[in-house]
């Protein structure tokens, strides 16, 4: 797994150190040596991690990951500080700045590589899902704001049968966020699937393994979106490395500092919040990019990809499709005699009408104006003739109550009925006769259902 990093730092050998390190494991290194140039190099290079001294002239490493930070251009870079000071106020400083890893010089290798591959792993997670958002927005699909995803009031999985740790923690996240403790890792597994936006497993339990229950977590399609904190003896740097490896997101060494948890706690959501509205856009572009949003049956472009291959498979020698082509007769006197709103009050209405009275195979769609169609598996001419009358008596059965109630509307459909016959018949010459069987139904009096034989 490669990946473009940025090293930052004022003095040259550290840049070339680093630079030689990350080039001898084949990741593509970019250098900036002080703050203004990392920022304009993060914003025009889009690097996926940067790797950022904390102790430069003019503007700091603290500074620069705050306005990396602040720019919804750079926000989701991952940022790990690099220092040659190991107080515990510079580390607090370096996370609430937003940086996702402190590393002390001299820089242990080990650790930072683990930390590299971790980091790159979410990275190339927020990208798709940003490229994804990206191409929604263009389409005009995607609607909304991450300017206020927060990182507070989260609710807090504390996994460790460590009671009076357990309880410490959980007091210090209760200052902003609901936190929850759980020793039984079987409990803790069932737990996950709800609602939680951050684990936190003690990675040094003595009941049960805490990497196996991150491993779990990891696997199961359910929750493998979750952020883990592991809390971990940092001395042991083959655990911490194993963590990082297995997928946990982030390590909190002990002994537990209750600032430290907080600002990785608050990272850590802030972050699951900021991916969650990613995924929540794109299932929602989605169902845009398939749905009519007027009546909510699938739209025109979703019916033509089902109905092609549905074609092709019968062309194959697979079951016949047929298709209904249904037209709202008159639709245009409804528009101009009660308005347009009214117009879509019947669109609606008879939308919920034909879908209740297809199958559950079938497939109904909005195809344009007041033309529908209905996409019919393994359906024989015959069979969806009578399916079609079905329909249409429906529709004329009972009138449409249309401005709340006020109004009675009697309307009828006329429909188009044809199915394939074997052979290469394409999708378009099916749909063309459905047509004109609607355009004969329509000529001979309208609510009415005409087939139309290949």
């Amino acid at each position: 797994m490669t990946a473009r990093i940025l090293v930052v730092d004022d003095i040259e050998a550290n840049v070339r150190l680093l630079e030689a390190k990350l080039t001898a494991e084949y990741y593509e290194v970019l250098t900036a040596h002080d703050g203004p140039t990392a920022l304009a190099l993060a914003a025009k290079e889009k690097p996926d991690i940067v790797l950022l001294d904390v102790m430069m002239p003019g503007m700091d490493g603290f500074q620069v990951c705050r306005r990396l930070k602040n720019d919804p251009e750079t926000r989701h870079l991952p940022v790990v500080l690099v220092t040659a000071l190991d107080g515990r106020g510079d580390r607090i400083a370096g996370l609430e700045a937003g940086a996702d890893e402190f590393l002390t010089k001299p820089i242990d290798d080990m650790m930072l590589f683990a930390r590299v591959r971790s980091l790159t792993r979410l990275k190339m997670v927020i990208d798709e899902l940003r490229d994804r958002e990206a191409s929604g927005r263009r389409m005009g699909v995607i609607a909304g704001s991450a300017s206020r995803l927060g990182g507070a009031g989260g609710r807090v999985l504390i996994v460790d049968d460590h009671e009076r740790q357990a309880q410490r923690v959980a007091a210090e996240l209760a200052i902003e966020h609901r936190p929850v403790i759980e020793g039984d890792v079987e409990k803790a597994l069932l737990s996950a699937r709800g609602m939680a936006d951050l684990i936190i497993v003690n990675a040094t339990a003595r009941s049960f393994d805490g990497l196996r229950f991150a491993a779990q977590i990891r696997s199961d399609e359910a929750t493998r979106h979750l952020p883990i904190l592991a809390v971990v003896d940092y001395d042991e740097r083959s655990r911490v490395v194993k963590a990082l490896e297995i997928g946990v997101n982030d390590i909190l060494p002990k002994p537990i500092d209750p600032q430290e948890l907080a600002a990785r706690a608050r990272t850590q959501i802030r972050r699951k919040r900021y991916t969650d509205y990613l995924r929540d856009n794109l299932d929602h572009s989605l169902e845009l990019a398939v749905t009519d949003q007027l009546t909510g049956l699938h739209n025109r472009r979703y019916m033509v990809s089902q109905l092609e291959a549905l074609v092709r498979r019968a062309g194959h020698g697979g079951d016949p499709v047929a298709s209904l082509l249904i037209d709202i007769d008159h639709f245009k006197k409804i528009n101009d005699g009660y308005g347009h709103d009214v117009g879509d009050e019947v669109l609606r209405e008879f939308a919920v009408r034909l879908a209740s009275n297809v199958r559950a195979v079938d497939l109904p769609c909005r195809y344009g104006g007041e033309e529908f169609v209905v996409v019919m598996p393994d359906t024989s001419i015959v069979d969806a003739q009578r399916i079609a009358e079905r329909i249409r008596l429906h529709v004329a059965g009972s009138p449409f109550r249309v401005m709340g109630g006020a109004e009675l509307l009697s309307v009828t459909i006329s429909i188009g009925v044809a199915a394939t016959n074997g052979g290469a018949d394409k999708p378009e010459a099916l749909l063309k006769r459905a047509d004109e069987a609607v355009y004969e139904a329509k000529a001979t009096g309208r609510n009415r259902v005409v087939a139309r034989a290949a």
